[in-house]
């Protein structure tokens, strides 16, 4: 059984690269492009395919504002330049991510993991789940991020985050024993944890408290944060007493 494909992208030499890459995939079938946010919507919503492939950054509307039209529910790969958009493709139950400039090899993984959940059956997220997701990720703290590693988009649990720490750039993410580099702003990091577990204890260094060993004095103004993973990070005068006034 053949399943149907909508392109979305606003680049014209981009949806012909990913139609040319599409071609080899003889179990699908490509039913329309649409080059902006409204045709989009249109689109889908009349042809009904059972797969889009959604550019994130789109004229008119964004493909997250696209999700929130749609009365069809396709399932739905990402495609997009800017690496801080992982954070709403996962929370929004994306089927994948791809990050521009993809080859054939990662879009085939995309297929891959697209053959068989539809095989599964349980490749479409729910349209009314995006929404409400949509409406809610603005101020609600993360739940799980997506990762790139190496070749593969590693979903992580917020909880297993140990901490975080700004690296040129990018943001180093260590949890389950590895770092993970996220081309993320501390910054962004920060307002979206939930400030109960997660502490900016400095101008590079975010912590998750359920993670920190102790916390002991370096002198009157600082304090040493020791995390269970032996790591220690000298916090700043504005965090340590911050810290301070949090000790009971």
């Amino acid at each position: 059984m053949k399943r149907t494909v909508v392109i979305v992208e606003d680049e014209p030499l981009a949806r012909k690269t990913l139609r040319d890459m599409l071609a080899g995939a003889d179990w699908l079938e490509i039913i329309g492009e649409a080059a902006d946010g409204l045709a989009a919507v249109e689109l889908i919503n009349e042809e009904k395919p059972d797969l889009v492939f959604l550019d994130i950054n789109l004229p008119e509307l964004s493909g997250l504002d696209v999700l929130k039209r749609l009365t069809h529910e396709p399932a739905v790969i990402f495609t997009t330049a800017h690496d801080r958009h992982a954070i709403a493709a996962f929370e929004l139950a994306a089927l994948d991510y791809l990050l521009k400039p993809f080859g054939r090899a990662r879009l085939q993984q995309a297929l891959d993991r697209a053959r068989e959940s539809f095989e599964r059956k349980d490749a479409r997220p729910a349209v009314a789940d995006a929404r409400a997701a949509l409406g809610a990720t603005a101020g609600a703290p993360l739940d799980r991020i997506l990762i790139r590693d190496g070749g593969r988009i590693v979903p992580v649990a917020v909880r297993e985050i140990e901490r975080i720490e700004a690296d040129g750039d990018y943001a180093a993410v260590r949890a389950r024993g590895k770092t993970l580099l996220v081309s993320l702003p501390l910054g962004d990091f920060e307002a979206r944890l939930d400030a109960a577990h997660f502490v900016r204890v400095h101008r590079s260094h975010i912590v998750n408290l359920d993670f920190v060993e102790a916390i002991e004095p370096v002198d009157n103004s600082q304090l040493l944060v020791r995390m269970k993973d032996g790591t220690k990070i000298t916090a700043s005068r504005t965090a340590s007493k911050r810290l301070r006034d949090w000790a009971v």
